[in-house]
């Protein structure tokens, strides 16, 4: 057997969580054919990895790259990270089901992610997958299918309560899109229109997915006083439909909350001591990020961008919302508005890495009518950071053994005005470079590899063994660390030396390439 590549001298963590070892891996057609420590066959070309660990490449769990990787299908921030699969369409939010005649409030929900309007001239899943596979992303991309996109396509009004029929053509979509190769559902529990689905709404939903065996991911129904509640929503919505629950960026948002996080990881080991199929992913930031509309209350939201507009030119309905924005978000969590930062504000760019106090300050308004008018006028494109989490929850989350890693943020290039979280940028090296002792290597790489694999069910990927498909990366331990910041986000990180997507270098001593050799994976095939 003649190898295309042979990798030389590494310390191979293997994904598994099993202790590191020194071998040589050797790759044909893709996949690694070849993992020993002794006389490899010869190679067409040889890396001498001398130094590095070589891993499998990493699984982003929980991603919003949907349509950024239509813009930029590089998808730098992610492969520079060492990223080879990127799971898209979480939080309610995918690019398909399309209905005809409301492509249009499609595309402005999906513009919260942080993108541009992007055209959907696709129906389903596999129009999305074949407008992807075009672009040639250099990742390759599982894709849940939104609670929100389904609202949309099924409903012609997405904003009111789903009758019956609404949620047997919710169920039919679903259904379509899982046995096209969907990998599950999504919640957003916070984002309308996926918010205004009650839970035997969503319980009717979940059950399709355990018909399937496909994984629910929810973003739950936080707010104020209920941090607890909405994991127990999760947990009791899964239970009932038979399904498989993946939380998603588990977290104590609500100040209330801060330093209860053994009450939040109590609920997770007792669920899954009772049979439940549960696991959550967390991100090493102490701060989140969103659109600013999201944080309006659900009514106030109606209608997306073009409802807000046409809504806020009624003075009465105005102060109404005014005054609802004081009583705080999510139902009553206090604004600390020096904690709400502008990442983003279309062509306003002096705003960016302003709080909203400071802006406040500035205009000589109150922070509650300068974020409406924010929301007013930019629709989704007012993003914004929210330091309202701690360290010590984060941490506790991230080395429990149920956490998978997973970034909640976009593939992006190095370019751009905005500021964005640097999450996108910097979450792999992030927990390489600074929470290793925390976790050990091992395990922090089977919380970034085959841990997510597993929770998709890709079974040839995630790990380093013979068979398994050659996503790859290799760092250098004592180097790797996140570069990116909240002042300067989009930034590469130090320390990942060679990324492989299905045996193709992508990345080479952080030099993106011109390799493509992503695609669009589907459940069981």
């Amino acid at each position: 057997m003649r190898l295309d590549l042979l990798l030389r001298g590494a310390t191979v963590v293997d994904g598994t969580g099993g202790e590191p070892r020194r071998a040589d891996v050797g790759v044909r057609d893709g996949r690694i054919r070849y993992l020993h420590a002794g006389s490899p066959p010869a190679a067409a070309r040889q890396l001498d990895l001398t130094g590095l660990v070589l891993a499998p490449g990493f699984v982003d769990i929980h991603t919003h790259s949907d349509v950024s990787l239509l813009h930029d299908p590089a998808g730098q921030s992610k492969v520079l990270q060492g990223v080879t699969t990127e799971v898209v369409g979480n939080c309610g939010f995918s690019a398909f089901p399309a209905h005809p005649d409301r492509r249009a409030m499609l595309i402005d929900h999906l513009s919260r992610l942080g993108d541009p309007p992007t055209p959907v001239p696709w129906a389903d899943f596999d129009g999305y997958a074949s407008a992807l596979e075009t672009a040639r992303p250099a990742v390759n991309v599982a894709a849940l299918v939104g609670h929100s996109a389904l609202r949309i396509a099924a409903m012609a009004d997405p904003y009111a309560p789903a009758r019956p029929g609404d949620i047997d053509r919710m169920r039919h979509l679903l259904d379509a899109a899982l046995a096209a190769g969907a990998y599950g559902l999504s919640t957003g529990l916070t984002h309308t229109p996926s918010a205004l689905g009650d839970t035997a709404e969503v319980t009717a939903l979940v059950e399709v997915c355990a018909r399937h065996g496909a994984l629910y991911a929810t973003h739950a129904r936080a707010a104020a006083g209920r941090e607890l509640a909405a994991i127990d929503e999760a947990i009791e919505t899964t239970r009932a439909a038979g399904g498989r629950l993946q939380f998603s960026h588990l977290a104590l948002n609500d100040p209330a909350y801060w330093g209860r996080a053994a009450d939040a990881l109590d609920r997770f080991d007792t669920a899954v001591a009772e049979g439940l199929d549960a696991a959550f992913d967390v991100y090493p930031y102490d701060a989140s990020s969103s659109a600013l509309i999201q944080y309006l209350p659900p009514w106030v939201q109606e209608g997306g961008s073009a409802g807000l507009r046409a809504s806020a030119a009624g003075t009465c309905w105005r102060s109404r919302a005014v005054e609802a924005v004081r009583d705080g978000f999510f139902g009553g969590i206090p604004w600390h508005w020096e904690r709400v930062v502008v990442t983003a504000a279309g062509p306003h760019h002096d705003l960016t890495g302003q709080s909203i106090a400071a802006i406040a300050a500035t205009r000589g308004h109150a922070p509650e009518r300068v974020m409406l008018d924010l929301c007013v006028e930019l629709g989704d494109a007012a993003q914004v950071v929210l330091h309202y989490r701690t360290e010590a929850d984060m941490t506790a989350f991230l080395a429990h053994p149920l956490s998978i890693v997973g970034s909640d943020g976009n593939a992006l290039p190095l370019a751009g005005a905005d500021l964005t979280h640097p999450r996108a940028f910097g979450t792999f090296p992030r927990v390489l470079g600074r929470y290793t002792r925390l976790l050990g290597l091992a395990t922090a790489v089977r919380k970034m590899t085959l841990a997510p694999a597993r929770r998709l069910g890709l079974t040839d990927r995630g790990r380093i063994a013979e068979g398994a498909v050659a996503d790859l990366v290799a760092f250098d331990p004592g180097a790797v660390i996140d570069r990116a910041t909240f002042a300067q986000p989009r930034q590469a990180p130090d320390g990942i030396a060679l990324v492989m997507v299905d045996g193709q270098i992508v990345v080479r001593d952080g030099t993106v390439g011109t390799a493509r050799p992503g695609k669009v994976l589907r459940r069981g095939r």
